[in-house]
């Protein structure tokens, strides 16, 4: 399942230990950890182990991947305890990527506000 690492990706670099963050939750799949430029109260990223680039680059059978980040996030939505959160992935520079490697933000702590166009 393993894509070979990007010795130039962030994220590869933090899942290889080369780089410190604050690990919330990781098994053979994916890597979840505090972002270091939180936007509310409990921000948490979460990236595959597999060096995917964006979400437009996750194949078809990639979908149990796919599928395990989001139950990743409900895991740590629930053991976080928070009444309700936000998920959200940028795709692409024009979506707002700025890293790489596809990750999904976690958002809660605090009442979001809609982002409804």
């Amino acid at each position: 399942m393993s894509a070979a690492p990007d010795s130039d990706c962030l994220f590869c670099k933090i899942i290889s230990g080369q780089l410190p963050s604050a690990k919330l939750y990781e098994d053979d799949r994916v890597v979840a950890f505090k972002d270091v430029h939180p936007q509310a109260p409990f921000h948490a990223l979460i990236v595959p182990r597999k060096h995917v680039a964006t979400l437009d680059d996750f194949a078809p059978g990639d979908a149990l991947l796919v599928g395990h980040l989001l139950l990743t996030a409900k895991r740590l939505a629930a053991e976080e305890g928070l009444p309700g959160y936000r998920v959200a992935m940028n795709v692409q520079r024009a979506g707002g990527q700025v890293i790489f490697h596809a990750h999904l933000h976690v958002l809660g702590g605090r009442a979001l506000k809609a982002q409804l166009g």
